[in-house]
């Protein structure tokens, strides 16, 4: 299946992502019946067509992208691009001023409510309807979103775009739900609600301005919650060795940073796996063990 230049390419991604050299035997068995899948939906359409894909942090959604993408360009040849809802945030001007006239834990990226909504669903609306689209970049390193010069600019019409991000498709919760604080982060520091209710209010809007704009589902199921101080863990020393700096966060900053993300994502791994249209599990060791469409 794999032909000496794909496998050329897949291998320097596997080097530019700093995976083990193994993992071609995943991208075989496993990335190229997932591409396939998605190749189906695309010619069903005859139009493009928005791929949703939900994990939580430090699951694999912008590996899974980026070489879903490749092997869709490369071996399938649809004309695919991968993008991330983490290149939308908005700039830490705007958000010091969200936290200054909402509620303090809006400072921190990630939560609905701190992505530019109007950038976000510009940018997809454009792509679906086959029109030249400028695609922001973040940088994760700076919290803070890139120069302009160093955005992405898509001149061509796009075939399949594959939009992840880990808090896409969530299911949004009741005003009862939002009643009790979940961890010390929401006890501590939201103690009346207003964080979450506002961050709930915002997840409802996603929904409607752009999660509804997909055709398809992927949801990326970790075995647990506990997996996503381990894993984005491992994601922050990525991401130190690829800055050669120290500006990433230590241990107790990446616990109360999960703290954010944790009621959504504990959401997603109750109602996704039977919601998504396509739910790919992985184990303890990071390993995909099932697909089910």
């Amino acid at each position: 299946m794999l032909t000496p230049s794909l496998t050329a390419i897949l291998q320097q991604e596997v080097i530019n992502h700093r995976l083990p050299t193994d993992f071609l035997s995943t991208i075989e068995s496993w990335y190229f019946p997932i591409a396939q899948e998605l190749a189906k939906k695309h010619q069903e359409k005859k139009e493009t067509i928005l791929i949703n894909v939900n994990g939580s942090q430090g699951s694999g959604k912008s590996t899974l992208t980026a070489f879903l993408s490749l092997i869709l360009n490369h071996h399938l040849g649809i004309n695919t691009i991968d993008i991330s809802l983490d290149d939308f945030y908005l700039t830490k001007a705007q958000r010091l001023q969200l936290a200054k006239d909402v509620h303090p834990l809006l400072a921190t990226r990630g939560v609905p409510g701190t992505h530019d909504l109007k950038l976000a669903t510009s940018c997809l609306t454009n792509l679906l309807q086959k029109q030249a689209c400028t695609l922001p970049l973040f940088d994760k390193a700076q919290d803070d979103r890139a120069n302009s010069d160093l955005w992405k600019k898509i001149d061509d019409s796009v075939d399949i775009i594959l939009f992840e991000g880990w808090c896409i498709d969530a299911p949004f919760q009741s005003e009862n739900e939002l009643k009790m604080p979940i961890n010390e982060l929401e006890t501590k520091e939201d103690p009346n609600g207003a964080w979450r209710k506002y961050v709930n209010e915002k997840l409802i809007t996603y929904h409607q301005q752009f999660f509804n704009l997909s055709d398809y589902s992927v949801f990326l199921q970790i075995p647990n919650f506990e997996k996503v101080y381990e894993w984005r863990g491992l994601q922050e020393k990525k991401l130190a060795l690829d800055r050669h700096d120290q500006a990433v966060m230590k241990k107790q900053d990446i616990r109360r940073f999960i703290q954010h993300y944790e009621r959504i994502t504990r959401s997603c791994l109750k109602i996704l796996p039977v919601k998504a249209d396509m739910v790919i599990k992985l184990n303890d060791e990071h390993k995909i063990v099932s697909l089910d469409f």
